[in-house]
């Protein structure tokens, strides 16, 4: 276990250093003609690097989303941008400064046109195709003055990157409340809350556990205005330029390449395969939410009339009438559903439920960290007793960490020379309401499901068993990859799996059968309106990404913005802070829906088996996580059903017949 507690600037910068002097020594051995022309001098070095550069990001640059300390978070914004250059995340999921070589190139087509190359299958043929592809999609079949030219636009992308993701996580944007302006707040709510020094007002911050709860709660529609104002600038100032830039050059890269725009040649290394496949999904799945969304913004019209005599609902209004609605008549209160979610138990809950249905063992073990909060936990196989992996769990905010939640590569797992297994290492990042001196950290039942979700990834990170670092965990096709952590978010809706474990954090009494009943009898509501707010977010996406020359940001927002049905938000730019298309979900954001359909259809193997079946769960483990990226994702979907995939589950948990 790596020491974080002693990062140090002189620490991430050595350690760098020695990564690509290492990495170096491994490229110039590849292209070394007088090389033997095998798998093992040609081919199996790219996973070396693909190891080390990773276990480096690791102690190096992760540090940039998560150390309290700000000289060391630059630090590794630093370890950042010459690590991509060694390995970009996914996009080139070995390496720009590797790929880029002629002579690398020259010894990896040398080595396809042996009779080796000829026999080999499995991993071994799937990563030699995979490298052959990423040289192409670095323009090796291009002139010099062209592939220069995309070598200088790829430097430029990270740069761009690492910039961005900076511009966001030092944003200190917050809103200054006095004690007359918390009408609907909970107590609990605003007694987390922190206290500006100089005026003694209350600091709404525009990180989720004070943003959120405000939208849904604050009666104050002046004050939701205030706060979603600041919310859609985030990071403006910096960002719009950035984004901008980034959407110009990925265009000019993708038209070296041959593609007609970026998003064609995105989604050609993806599941997906063709842009038309990611626009069918969304014709297909936009006319029946829209009927959807008419209906409940009727409701939701007809009480802010009620309210205030405007009808014209923004979406300030929604969260909070959304709230309303749940409050008073599924009888759901977020916040006293929260009483019953505080985190331990939720953890223990969710170690329990996988515990049983994936034949896991949790230990929590001992390990400096980089904050104090980090969780330790060890991972074993219940059956055979063998260790399967190690997770951080770093779950409260705090100032300069990454606001949002996710789980960052660590280290993978893979077959080491000797013929062991390397012990994966995942960390999992959320901000999640901090525990008081009066109470435990309570999650809303929202982030009870987001708790799940990112969990998902921890296991698919840790539970696949793959020879390479290539195919390790998560390292599938990028819009299948969210499907593993979809199907996660259904047993957090669940009676019996719920009543298992959400017990009040005061009474110690268990959750109670007609508030589980109200709360999944909610789960349809206003859900017409939830996913055409995410198919906005992935239209924007595609649009940004698509092949008209010349973009006009401001329009492109204004039209992905319409199928929203709320209108746009005059003097923003939330695009400055959605640091999806700047962090590997460029021209693929529209991956979450599409995997959130296939993991739809994965837990309907559950619901029709049993929603805790050990025998569904190890199926699911040995033919879905466990694989990796070793196989097609549709060929591991088609293993698990016993049939091709289709989106009727989907459509049944939304409402739609």
């Amino acid at each position: 276990m790596f020491d974080f507690s002693n990062v140090t600037v002189q620490g991430i910068k050595d350690e760098v250093d020695d990564a690509v002097s290492r990495a170096e020594a491994i490229a110039t051995a590849i292209s070394d003609p007088v090389m033997p022309s095998t798998y093992d001098a040609v081919i199996a070095p790219f996973d070396e690097i693909i190891d080390l550069i990773r276990v480096t990001q690791f102690h190096t640059q992760f540090m940039r989303r998560v150390h309290p300390d700000a000289e060391i978070r630059e630090a590794g914004n630093e370890a950042n941008e010459i690590l991509q250059r060694w390995w970009q995340f996914p996009e080139s999921p070995w390496s720009i400064e590797l790929a880029f070589r002629p002579e690398i190139n020259a010894a990896v087509e040398r080595f396809a046109r042996t009779d080796e190359a000829s026999d080999l299958t499995g991993e071994k043929k799937r990563f030699l195709d995979s490298i052959r592809a990423d040289l192409r999609l670095v323009g090796h079949h291009l002139d010099s003055a062209d592939q220069a030219r995309l070598r200088k636009l790829s430097d430029r992308l990270i740069a761009l990157s690492s910039k961005f993701s900076k511009a966001i996580a030092d944003d200190t944007s917050h809103l200054l409340i006095a004690d007359d302006d918390l009408d609907g707040l909970p107590e609990s709510y605003v007694g987390a809350l922190t206290k500006d020094e100089k005026t003694g007002s209350y600091k709404v911050t525009m990180d989720y556990p004070d943003y959120i709860p405000f939208m849904e709660n604050s009666s104050r529609r002046d004050l939701r205005q205030s706060i979603q104002f600041l919310y859609g600038n985030r990071a403006v100032e910096t960002n719009r330029a950035i984004l901008a830039e980034a959407v110009e050059l990925r265009l000019e890269m993708a038209r070296l390449l041959g593609f007609d725009s970026w998003a064609d040649r995105v989604v050609s290394t993806r599941m997906a395969k063709t842009k038309d496949r990611v626009d069918a999904m969304y014709d297909g799945l936009i006319p029946p939410l829209t009927e959807m969304a008419g209906e409940e913004m009727a409701k939701v019209a007809t009480l802010l009339k009620a309210d205030t005599g405007d009808s014209e609902i923004q979406i300030w209004d929604w969260s909070y009438y959304d709230t309303h609605i749940r409050k008073n008549e599924y009888g759901v209160n977020p916040l006293e559903v929260a009483e019953y979610f505080p985190l331990q138990a939720v953890l223990d809950g969710m170690f329990e439920l996988t515990s049983n249905v994936f034949g896991l063992t949790y230990e929590e073990v001992s390990a400096p960290t980089w904050h104090p909060d980090v969780l330790v936990y060890k991972i074993t196989d219940t059956a055979s007793g063998g260790s399967i992996g190690v997770f951080y769990l770093d779950l409260f905010p705090r100032d300069g960490k990454f606001t949002h939640a996710a789980v960052f590569p660590g280290v993978p797992g893979r077959q080491l020379r000797d013929g062991s297994h390397q012990m994966p290492i995942t960390p999992m990042v959320c901000n999640f309401t901090k525990p008081t001196d009066e109470a435990p950290s309570l999650l809303k039942h929202g982030e009870v499901e987001t708790l799940f979700h990112e969990f998902g990834h921890i296991l698919h990170d840790l539970l696949g068993r793959c020879d390479l670092a290539r195919f390790s965990g998560a390292n599938t096709e990028w819009d299948f990859v969210e499907a593993p952590s979809q199907i996660m978010q259904h047993w957090t809706w669940q009676p019996e799996v719920l009543q298992r474990f959400a017990i009040h954090y005061e009474t110690e009494e268990p959750i109670p059968t007609e508030m589980v009943d109200n709360l999944v009898a909610a789960r349809r509501l206003n859900r017409g309106m939830f996913y055409l707010r995410q198919i906005q977010f992935g239209l924007l996406d595609q649009e940004l990404h698509g092949p008209e020359q010349e973009k006009d940001l401001d329009a492109i927002l204004r039209r992905a913005t319409t199928v929203s049905r709320l209108p746009y938000v005059e003097g923003t730019f939330f695009p400055a802070s959605f640091g999806h298309v700047m962090s590997g979900y460029d021209a693929a954001y529209y991956g979450y829906m599409w995997s959130e359909v296939f993991g739809d259809d994965m837990f309907s193997r559950f619901e029709e088996e049993g929603v805790t079946s050990p025998e569904v769960g190890r199926a699911y483990r040995d033919q879905v996580i466990g694989k990796g990226g070793s196989v097609d994702a549709d060929e591991m979907l088609v293993d698990f059903l016993g049939r091709e995939p289709n989106s009727q589950a989907f459509l049944r948990k939304v409402g739609i017949e």
